[in-house]
Formats: C-alpha cells, sequence, structure tokens
C-alpha cells in the first residue's frame, strides 16, 4: 500500500511538473492589446476556434487584451469582459499566433464603414453575403477552423454553424465570393440576401 501510495505522489509531481512547464512556456508569450479582429461567436466565457455561427456574438472592433495563457486557452478581456479564447481545433497553430490573429493591432470598424451597403449589412448579423472578399468575410464570421482549412489559400473554406451543422464557403478565381454549400436550413442561417 505504501508503494502505491509513493507511485502516486510521484505521477502526481510529475503531471503538476509537466503542467507547470506547459504554462510557463505560454506565460512567454508577450501580452496583447488592441481589437477583435472579426466577429466571435461565444457560449459563457468561452470563444472556441470553431466560432460556431448560432451562438451569441462579440463584434469585430471590440477592445480586447490577452491577460495569461494556458493549455490551448487564452484569457482575455473584451470590453472588460473577462473570456477564454480555446484553442479546440487548430492546435498545429501556436497559441500566440493564434491570439495574434484574434487581436487586431487597428480597429477594424472605420475599414468597415467604408465597405459596401451589403457588406456591412452582412458582417452586422454575422454573415458571409456573395460578393465578399477573403478579409470581409473573416471580419464577418471568423477564421475558418485551421484543422479543416489550413490555408487561406484554399478555394474552399469550411466553417460551422453548430457543432453538427458544417458549411463551406467557396471562392472565384478573384477572391470574391462565390458561393455557400450547406444545407438549405444552415445556407439560410449563414447566407446573407439582401432583398430576400
Amino acid at each position: 500500500m505504501n508503494q502505491l501510495l509513493r507511485a502516486m505522489a510521484i505521477a502526481t509531481g510529475l503531471l503538476m511538473a509537466a503542467g507547470s512547464a506547459a504554462q510557463q512556456s505560454d506565460d512567454r508569450e508577450p501580452a496583447l492589446k488592441g481589437f477583435t479582429c472579426c466577429n466571435l461567436h461565444y457560449e459563457g466565457d468561452w470563444i472556441s476556434d470553431a466560432n460556431w455561427s448560432s451562438q451569441p456574438m462579440l463584434p469585430a472592433g471590440a477592445t480586447i487584451q490577452t491577460t495569461g495563457y494556458g493549455r490551448y486557452r487564452v484569457m482575455v478581456e473584451i470590453d472588460g469582459r473577462k473570456m477564454w479564447l480555446g484553442q479546440d481545433y487548430g492546435r498545429q497553430q501556436s497559441l500566440g499566433d493564434w491570439a495574434r490573429k484574434i487581436v487586431a493591432g487597428q480597429d477594424p470598424r472605420p475599414k468597415i464603414a467604408s465597405w459596401p451597403a451589403a457588406v456591412r449589412s452582412a458582417i452586422h448579423v454575422g454573415k458571409v453575403t456573395l460578393g465578399m472578399t477573403k478579409e470581409q468575410a473573416i471580419v464577418a464570421v471568423g477564421y475558418p477552423p485551421l484543422h479543416q482549412t489550413p490555408t487561406l489559400d484554399a478555394a474552399q473554406w469550411k466553417y460551422w454553424h453548430t457543432s453538427f451543422g458544417s458549411y463551406l464557403v467557396v471562392w472565384n478565381e478573384s477572391g470574391r465570393l462565390q458561393d455557400v454549400i450547406a444545407d438549405p436550413q444552415t445556407r439560410y442561417r449563414v447566407l446573407h440576401e439582401p432583398g430576400k
């Protein structure tokens, strides 16, 4: 029995040391302060990198600052609200690189204001619209999760409306949003079609 307790204590110590080392390496990331790059969707205080569009939304351009790093998560304050950025799926990218994508150095709202009315309207409701550029789509619905869309040069980006309802954003040769491929209900919920 004594040996079992000793082995458990050693294993617990090793796990705590490994967790502490992981935390220390993540804490070396510099604090970031700026604006949310894009519309972010959340559940409670958790913002997943899947950015499910069916959840409540924080708008692009909200003030954001990082306050700490953990294992696959970044503690942030968004407009004074404590939240977590959760790297649930795109873990092949460093946590710091992902945080630097979300925390923009410049407020995107002046640029958004210069875009066409249909694009501004889509961004306001967190949807994509035909003819958008890749930059505009990212502002509207965030970065596509990296595990399914490893490069923004891809002809299609895969997003999720819910954990079960995915959709594809299809780009034409000039980098404009050509189509959204999804079941009819998901397509209706993610595609902004002014006048319909």
